[in-house]
Formats: structure tokens, sequence, C-alpha cells
């Protein structure tokens, strides 16, 4: 209506009738599948036909009869499905993962701080290829956890710079035919003000409707959050396992019954269902990479179901994070006692010795305490190689879980 290419009188039956679709009224009538035609065309035209009929009524006409709005001469007015659907795509994700996704995101990474602070003088044994390697604290095992949600926020800070460009105004093909030259800057302009998020229109609108680069990028990113918490939820589950016969260096709140026939036994559940979570963004990505790689010259034509998917990792992700927090990490709990004790049974205890008797020596002592069944401190106090107080202070747990050498 700005550029005096649309009638007033229709134009306003057409934004009261798409202010309804946004609040969510007209719902029930988007009836198209995500599987159809590859360029969304199906779910832009259910939309136009969805807006049209609806301004039609507000201007007391017949409903499907196309007059005095029509779907495509009016609705749809400047604009293609190739270059919507994509914008669409691009706008819809921006904000989920703006809303949504980076605040659970720094609320997951917050908590696994706080625990991290709070397990910091916990000392416990650390692992390598499944074996017993040298003590860690519980602290800086979770703090590792805590970066790599840092870095995948910071992933996805930047893959989300290239879903701020629209390929509105590019119309079929990217050149624009049949758009007034002016327009995709005002609609952007808008979009950017009823979003709060800063659009712009696509530098080259050939790649923006041709490429689908910036969906295939993004969603490698979340694929990347999601080994990291499929990493993260699989060690919680692990340093909970037992509570008598496994690590049990850490206890999980208990949320259900774990069994339907084994009475009192409690199943990690929360790790096990971000782990889920996890593995079906992986397989979305999956799907979002074939999809990418189906840019046939000017098009592509994979878009709602790469849509889809990203949308619904973004959720998975969203609500995921929210969910580990709530309902499991604030509730773990140190067992500061069990992890000593396998501290103390470690034969990995003699890598602090080595550099004062030498590897092949410790290696003896170690080889000893596995035969005997005795630890470490028990053989080399036996082997008299050092002073009892050397001894005591080299395999201090605590000392080990800083840098430096013996001595």
């Amino acid at each position: 209506m700005r550029l005096h290419v649309l009638d007033k009188e229709i134009g306003d039956a057409i934004v009261q009738a798409a202010n309804e679709v946004i609040d969510g009224k007209l719902d029930a009538d988007f009836i198209v599948d995500v599987y159809q035609t590859g360029s969304g065309t199906s779910t832009n035209m259910n939309a136009n036909e969805i807006i049209a009929n609806r301004a039609i009524e507000i201007l007391g006409g017949t409903i499907g009869s196309k007059t005095p709005v029509h779907p495509n001469d009016h609705v749809n007015l400047g604009q293609s499905s190739n270059d919507v659907i994509p914008s669409a795509i691009h706008i819809a994700a921006l904000e989920s993962i703006e809303r949504n996704l980076l605040p659970a995101l720094d609320y997951l990474a917050e908590s696994l701080r706080m625990k991290a602070k709070e397990f910091d003088d916990v000392v416990k044994i650390g692992r390598t290829h499944l074996q017993d390697a040298v003590p860690i604290r519980l602290g800086q095992e979770f703090s590792g956890y805590a970066s790599q949600v840092e870095h995948g926020i910071q992933r996805i800070m930047t893959a989300k710079v290239n879903l701020r460009e629209l390929a509105l105004g590019g119309t079929a093909v990217g050149t624009g035919l049949n758009t007034h030259k002016k327009f995709p800057e005002l609609a952007i302009k808008k979009i950017s003000y009823y979003t709060g998020i800063t659009f712009c229109g696509a530098p080259n609108r050939f790649e923006a409707l041709a490429a689908r680069d910036a969906i295939v990028e993004v969603s490698g990113q979340l694929k990347t959050v999601a080994v990291s918490l499929m990493k993260i939820a699989n060690d919680l589950r692990w340093l909970n396992s037992g509570p008598r016969c496994g690590i049990g260096e850490i206890t999980l709140p208990s949320l259900q019954p774990g069994s339907s026939i084994m009475p009192g036994k409690v199943n990690p559940v929360v790790p096990e269902s971000m782990m889920m979570i996890c593995a079906t963004v992986i397989g979305n990505d999956a799907a979002i990479t074939i999809g990418g790689q189906h840019g046939n010259f000017e098009l592509n034509v994979m878009m709602p179901m790469m849509a889809y998917h990203l949308l619904e990792s973004i959720r998975l992700l969203s609500n995921g994070a929210r969910n580990f927090v709530d309902r499991c990490i604030t509730g773990i709990i140190a067992n500061r006692d069990r992890a000593e004790a396998l501290i103390e049974n470690s034969l990995a205890m003699v890598t602090a010795l080595a550099p004062k008797i030498g590897y092949e020596a410790a290696a003896k002592i170690a080889q000893e305490a596995y035969a005997t069944g005795k630890t470490i401190r028990q053989v080399a106090l036996e082997m008299k190689l050092l002073a009892d107080d050397e001894l005591n202070r080299l395999l201090d747990p605590m000392r080990q879980t800083e840098p430096g050498l013996g001595g």
C-alpha cells in the first residue's frame, strides 16, 4: 500500500487477516503436510489462500470466489514462494535461536559452572580409555562440561550471522521480476521492527534462492552442541552408575522407579532423555545436509523438510537443556567417600612417583600392587624407595590435580 501498488481497502483487509493468522485464529486451516513440493509453494499458497479468503469474508464477499481479493494477484503481490519460504525459514530459525535456544544454553552453562565451583574440592580418579588414570577434581571435570556448552554457544553465535540475510525481493529466480524495487527494503525493515531482530536483504539473492548453506551451517553447529550434550549426559550416567556395583562417584536426582520388575531400582532418566534428543538432532542434521545438496540451478527443492528438522532441533535442544538443568544438574550430589576410596585403590597413582624413581621402577610398583591386591602406597612403603613423608607428599591426590613435576 505504501508503494501504491495495492488498493487500500483490499490491503487493509489483508493486514487484518494476516494479523488473525499471527494470533493463531486460523491455524486449523493450515492443512498442507511438510512433505510436499520442495519449494514450499504448497505451504505458501495455503497461507495466501487463507489470508485471501478471510479478507474476502471481511469485505463481505463469498469465500472461494477470489474476488475482491485474489491469493496470487493481491496477497502474493511482489513475492514468490521461492523468496518467501527461504525468508520465513531464516526468520523462524533466528527467532527461535535468540529467544529460546541461546538463553537455555546460557542457563545450562551457568548451572555447570556452579557445580564446578561446588565440587572443586572433591578429588576423584580420572579415566582415559575407560581405564583408571591420574586424579582429577570433580569440579575440574564439570568445568570441562561447562566449557563445552560455552563453546557451543559461541559456535551458534557465529553461524546465526548468515540467517540474518533474507531472500525476499528475489521472486522466482533471484532477479526480482514482478516486484517493486523498494518492496524488499521496506518489508525487511518492518520484519526487523516486529521481531526485534535486525535482518537485511541478502547481498546476492541468486545465492539466497539457489542454496540453503546458512541452514546447513546452523544445523551443523546444532549437531556439535548435540554431540557435546551427548558426552555430558553419558558421563553423568556412568559416574552415577551403581549405586553399589558401579562407579558411584555422584548421585543423580531420583525421579521415578526405574524398573517394572526390580524394586528400588532408579534409572538416570533425564540424561537418557537428553541422549535421545541429541540422537534426533544428529539425525536431523543428516537430513538437512542431504537437503542442502539439492539446490539445483536457481532453487533448492527440499526446503520444507529442512525447515521442519531445523526448527525441531532448536526446540528439542532448548527444552532439553532447561529440563537437564532443572531435573538433573542442580540436584547432583558428590559421593566424596566413594571418590576417595577409588583413588586410593587406583594403580594410576604411581604416575606421581615416576619423576622421582623413574618409569621402570614405578611400573614395577604398579605390577606388584596389581598382583597382590595392595595399594600403590602400601607397595611403595614396603619397597622403601622413598622416605615415608616424601612418599605421602607425592601421593597426595589433591597435589596431583595441578600442573607440576614431582619434587
